[in-house]
């Protein structure tokens, strides 16, 4: 069982594809690191030897990730809220903030709660 920075590795992935369950690595990143130290992508975690799971820890703790790296992001935010830039209070109304059009799109960061209406009138139920 690998572990790294607190998340376990599934053993039944390829190994490229398990690290991405690591937050702050992706499949590109995973590859360069696997590549820089000649470990096979496809290998599964279960079949690497003590030297080899060392090495791959060393190598992915250099980065930032998961906690950390979610503080980070969290900041960024914060920051660009506090100086009221345009991207900050985009953030603060959970409206897209990258110039995307919020007229008929904008459902994931909006929400799916915003339906649309009706006539108003509601049918009487017979009793």
């Amino acid at each position: 069982m690998l572990r790294i920075s607190g998340v376990t590795i599934p053993e039944n992935k390829h190994l490229f594809i398990g690290l991405t369950t690591i937050y702050g690595v992706g499949r590109p990143r995973a590859l360069s690191i696997l590549n820089a130290l000649k470990i096979e992508g496809e290998k599964k975690p279960k079949d690497l030897s003590a030297k080899e799971e060392t090495a791959l820890r060393e190598a992915i703790e250099k980065f930032t990730l998961e906690g950390e790296l979610k503080r980070q992001i969290s900041g960024n935010i914060r920051r660009l809220r506090d100086i009221k830039s345009y991207r900050g209070t985009r953030h603060a109304k959970h409206l897209p903030a990258r110039g995307q059009r919020t007229k008929t799109n904008s459902r994931t960061v909006r929400g799916n709660v915003r339906k649309t209406m009706t006539s108003g009138r509601r049918k009487l139920e017979k009793t």
